[in-house]
């Protein structure tokens, strides 16, 4: 393996670059994040957390897909808006509840096509689609879905909470495969019982109300790496992983692998005396996880492999956003 160029690959992946602009949106924002008081979590996490009291929080987020899938596989497209969605709601250790979408029309086979997707999601995941808006006469087809979760306040799953010494930990569904379509779509949901996919949504949600789970956030366009940074760039910490150790697919090469969005995938930080049974619950789910790392003071995330070890990230030198 040349472990410079996977690392430099790594760093140039559209996936973590097309996050950069999210700063500037932060920026113009300001204050209207949290004008209510009610909000308890900043801006950039999986989802926003907002305060209704007895210890309960609504979780909100929202998902758009790239136009690339919309071109290509509207069924595809209408089935992940789903599956991103449900993801952002089970990274915080909530339950997913109900989505809305925006849909901008332009050829009635997409339109056709992409309703089908969104209802299967709906049903693989049993999590229901109650309503939106649709521009049946856009310039463009688009898609974009908002979902609404429910969670204990004091038992969420966030970005923000890393610290030194914790324990980092991948967990993927490896029962899966690459969609034909979309090779770094690892697709873990679409063959399975719809009863073992809602299971995995609901052992996060069991390990966050029983404290085993630090942070975390769910695996997304960025990677694995790519989302472990984006974790370490909110808590303000550094990390070094080891890549043998993170669990993979051994029909996928490392490259592909780290920049693919898994349908069940996600990064967590824990203390070690947890770790074991971390492991061993989600893998009554199908879910591998291994602890890859550990979260340390700075701000770089190391990579290793054999004997060297590479500077990944640098939030002063190339974050993928640094919330300031």
């Amino acid at each position: 393996m040349d472990f410079e160029k996977l690392v430099k690959s790594i760093q140039e992946f559209e996936g973590v670059s097309r996050k950069s602009s999210i700063d500037n949106v932060i920026s113009l924002l300001g204050d209207a994040y949290n004008v209510s008081g009610d909000v308890v979590i900043d801006i950039g996490d999986d989802a926003s957390a907002i305060d209704i009291g007895n210890n309960q929080v609504i979780l909100v987020a929202a998902d758009g897909i790239w136009g690339k899938i919309m071109n290509v596989n509207p069924y595809w497209a209408g089935y992940c808006s789903v599956l991103v969605n449900v993801n952002d709601i089970a990274a915080m250790g909530g339950k997913p509840l109900a989505m809305v979408n925006i849909m901008s029309i332009s050829n009635d086979e997409i339109y056709e096509e992409l309703l089908k997707g969104i209802k299967d999601g709906c049903l693989k995941f049993g999590v229901p689609m109650v309503g939106g808006h649709l521009h049946p006469d856009g310039d463009c087809d688009s898609l974009g879905v908002a979902i609404v979760g429910i969670a204990q306040k004091d038992k969420l799953i966030t970005s923000f909470s890393a610290e030194v010494g914790d324990k980092i930990i991948v967990a993927i569904d490896l029962d899966g495969k690459s969609h034909e379509m979309f090779s770094l779509n690892w697709d873990t949901t679409y063959d399975k019982d719809k009863q073992l996919v809602q299971d995995q949504i609901s052992a996060v949600q069991y390990l966050a109300e029983k404290d085993y789970i630090k942070s975390g956030k769910d695996i997304s366009n960025p990677g694995i790496i790519g989302t472990l940074e984006m974790l370490l760039e909110t808590s303000k910490k550094g990390a070094i992983v080891n890549l043998e150790e993170i669990p993979k697919n051994d029909s996928v090469e490392w490259e592909n692998w780290l920049k693919s969005y898994p349908g069940s995938g996600f990064v967590f930080t824990a203390d070690e005396k947890n770790c074991n049974y971390i492991k061993e619950y989600l893998s009554k789910y199908s879910i591998v996880a291994n602890v890859v790392g550990e979260i340390t003071s700075g701000s770089s995330l190391y990579l290793k492999y054999d004997d060297k070890k590479i500077e990944v990230f640098n939030q002063e030198n190339n974050p993928i956003f640094l919330f300031k």
